[in-house]
């Protein structure tokens, strides 16, 4: 067995020579296939050498069944074998290797991987370990998601909660990975709902809810298409309404449709939306919920059917299944939203409801079927053309996140109380043939693979065989490719980039039709600096293009953000990037013109204020320079509840070996006051103002140290801090912290050690107002090479 490798090296990226042909997945055949998927599972048996992998989570017809057909077939009960590691998701299997995602150990030893395995016996072959960090997921729920596999290259995505992006090679090489917290400001959330990636093409595909920069400062539910060989942006969208209310762990789902490649998904936001699946471009959204739309969907005919456990958005009950009529062409009056439009016109655009709730499960089509586990633990089939339900079977008290599985004639189903089904659906009434008792919860869904079942369980993996005298296989629906139209864009590869000064980097540029296909590369384009009209800081990135296509950043260039234009042959495309200073720099906030006008409200009176640095990840929203006793000051607002918990990135994922320094300060009084502080290399260290504590954490449940320390509220403390990486990977997280305009301490007031050590990551700053009570400022920050 191969010992784990851990990685903390953020946006490691090796280029492929591998060419980027398009090659198209889990999908239904275009247009008459559409009207024919419910049929296709029980379709001619295919006859040659085909491939029977499971790339994804939700199988090759993208809605939890199995081609998979069994001569005299039964689940034995006894576990073929067993693996001792946590997880909440499924595993995928391609050419006789299981990829499970899950974690091991308690506390500070958690860590979590993706692991390879044998899919005969189980062993290992290899495995990627890695440590959470600066997250909130707790009560350890980890790994509610599943990795992917690409078909043509046999590379694995995977995606964590907090933003780790990887992608390995069949054979355990890391080929790249992305820090996503840093890079994108994705956000994290108690849940640590993940989802799976999905192929497209050259694509890889992933959502999350972040708070990026400029216009996508603001936190919204986004998707984001990589280049899948060498992780660069290609596309981000925002299809969905801001702010969301929940994050989704729903996984898009891929057709061909008006000509496009496109999929449909469930958002934090409440809606289920259809994207261009090539370009990001937002193509049509309907209402579902008034919280998060978590469950993955199902298309059957013309329908998209979904499901959700929240208030609806018309009735004051909980939760609903129902299907949402998808049109031959799309139109730009399909993306409007308006919080005053009547219940009844989305209403319109159903096909059905039924009053099944399910929060977190997705459902499973097979032929005119629909199988439905409710949060209530039962089994539900309804008719897919009408929505009328068949039979209700109870099989347990409740269920969270699992998903039902079908194989040759049979519903698979666990459950979190580790009661596990195999059931007979008829008509009218269905019967249990088996029930197993698994350790641990069951949380994620099941899945079939060359006559052996896998499911993971918060105790361990397992894998059961179905003994058969024979295994045949119904064909896999191919799509169709529309055809390639006359170019009308240009797509420009990275989309979004970041510069040190005296950096310079290319890019990219290919010609697009209107539906999004690839038609040329363009060799050469014209550039030019970009202001979108809507954007609220009127900014341009201080760098210009040279005669060779590349962006120049000056060693003298200055902190900033902006975009570009790329003019070739009559078209236009867009690119933004960013400029961040190495260590040493520091912002005091002093040059920052106060023009803009925050009204009056329940927090206060009205005041002029200004926009975070525009390059700063995650301060939009979050906080703003305002005038306080003469200084300028970063302070937290509370324009959103959402982010009464703030987190800034200022520097680039890739940093380390440096010292981090501010002032901050938080209102309040000896009985309710905030928390402030900084990062450094994805460490917290901040001033608890209720605890009167200096505080060194990650996740505050995976590591945590503090020492008494008084905080007094409008009393400006000064904070510094480092972090000293030992050659053994182990290291220990120093700060000090003291009243401002007193002598600094010769010594550290706290040393957390820890083990292994994060070697680097994105210096930034930290404030936490606990429903917006009090305020928290931050000034003079400097970020230091260590001495």
């Amino acid at each position: 067995m191969n010992a784990p490798v851990f990685v903390d090296d953020a946006d490691r990226q090796v280029c492929s020579t591998v060419p980027l042909n398009p090659v198209l997945h889990y999908m239904i055949k275009f247009q008459s296939l559409l009207a024919t998927v419910s049929t296709v599972i029980l379709s001619a048996t295919a006859t040659a050498k085909e491939d029977h992998n499971m790339y994804g989570w939700r199988g090759p017809l993208q809605n939890g069944a199995s081609l998979e057909h069994y001569t005299n077939g039964k689940l034995d009960p006894t576990p073929a074998w067993t693996r001792d590691t946590h997880g909440r998701g499924t595993p995928v299997i391609v050419d006789g290797k299981v990829f499970s995602f899950g974690y091991r150990g308690e506390k500070e030893e958690l860590i979590e991987h993706l692991a390879c395995l044998d899919a005969a016996t189980g062993k290992q072959l290899w495995e990627i370990a890695y440590k959470d960090f600066i997250s909130d997921t707790v009560y350890n729920r980890y790994s509610i998601g599943s990795p992917c596999v690409d078909p043509e290259t046999k590379r694995i995505y995977l995606l964590s909660a907090y933003g780790v992006f990887l992608c390995v090679d069949f054979d355990g090489k890391e080929l790249w990975r992305q820090s996503l917290m840093e890079k994108i400001g994705r956000m994290t959330f108690p849940n640590s709902k993940v989802g799976s990636p999905i192929i497209e093409g050259d694509l890889v595909i992933i959502q999350g809810i972040t708070a990026n920069w400029g216009a996508d400062g603001p936190a919204a539910n986004r998707f984001y298409g990589f280049d899948k060989l060498s992780g660069e942006l290609i596309w981000a969208s925002t299809p969905g309404e801001i702010p969301p209310k929940d994050s989704s762990h729903s996984t898009p789902v891929l057709e061909t449709r008006d000509g496009k490649r496109v999929f449909w998904v469930g958002t934090g936001c409440g809606n289920v939306v259809c994207v261009n699946a090539r370009t990001g471009k937002p193509l049509l959204r309907h209402k579902v919920s008034k919280g998060g739309a978590n469950g993955s969907v199902v298309l059957y005919k013309n329908t998209v059917i979904a499901i959700h456990g929240e208030e609806n958005p018309d009735t004051s009950d909980k939760g609903r299944l129902l299907a949402i009529k998808m049109p031959e062409h799309f139109d730009a009056e399909q993306m409007v939203f308006d919080p005053e439009i009547s219940p009844d016109k989305w209403k319109a655009n159903e096909a059905w409801r039924a009053g099944v709730v399910a929060e977190t499960s997705s459902p499973t089509l097979v032929g005119g079927h629909v199988y439905q586990v409710t949060e209530g633990g039962e089994l539900t089939s309804l008719i897919a053309d009408t929505g009328a339900i068949e039979w209700q079977l109870k099989l347990s008290n409740k269920n969270i996140h699992a998903s039902p599985f079908y194989a040759d004639g049979f519903v698979y189903c666990g459950f979190p109380s580790g009661q596990f089904f195999v059931v007979k659906p008829g008509d009218k009434s269905a019967e249990i043939i088996q029930e197993i008792k698994l350790e641990g919860q069951c949380l994620g869904a099941p899945i079939i693979c060359h006559g052996q079942l896998y499911v993971h369980t918060t105790e361990k993996l397992y894998c059961f065989k179905i003994n058969n005298s024979g295994i045949t296989y119904d064909a896999a629906p191919l799509a169709e490719v529309p055809k390639v139209g006359p170019a009308s864009a240009l797509q420009i590869i990275p989309s979004e980039f970041i510069l040190h000064p005296g950096d310079k980097r290319g890019f990219k540029i290919r010609s697009i039709d209107k539906n999004g296909f690839t038609v040329a590369d363009v060799p050469k384009a014209s550039w030019e600096s970009f202001i979108p009209p809507t954007a609220k800081v009127k900014a341009t990135l201080d760098g210009k293009f040279n005669d060779a296509g590349e962006i120049v950043a000056e060693p003298t260039a200055q902190q900033s953000a902006g975009a570009f234009k790329a003019t070739a042959e009559g078209m236009t495309g867009t690119i933004r990037g960013r400029i961040l200073a190495k260590p040493p720099f520091e912002q005091d906030f002093e040059k920052f013109e106060l023009t803009e006008e925050h009204p009056a409200d329940q927090y206060g009176d009205a005041y002029k204020f200004a926009y975070p640095p525009l390059p700063w990840i995650g301060a939009r929203f979050k906080f703003d320079i305002r005038d306080l006793n003469g200084n300028k000051v970063l302070a937290k607002n509370f324009d959103r509840l959402l982010f009464q918990r703030a987190i800034v990135f200022i520097g680039t994922a890739d940093m380390s070996g440096y010292t981090v320094s501010a002032d901050v300060m938080t209102d309040g009084n000896r009985r309710s006051k905030s928390d402030v502080g900084v990062i450094n290399q994805r460490y917290l260290i901040v001033l608890k103002g209720n605890a009167n504590e200096l505080e060194v954490s990650s996740n505050f449940e995976r590591f945590r140290r503090a020492v008494p320390f008084p905080v007094k509220g409008q009393q400006w403390y000064s904070l510094k801090t480092q972090v000293q990486v030992n050659a053994n990977g182990t290291g220990v997280v120093l700060a000090k912290a003291w009243e401002k305009d007193q002598p600094e301490p010769a010594e550290w007031t706290i040393k957390a050690e820890t083990n292994p050590v994060h070697r680097q990551g994105s210096p930034g700053l930290f404030g936490f107002s606990p429903q917006h009570q009090m305020r928290v400022y931050i000034d003079n920050v400097k970020v230091t090479p260590n001495k």
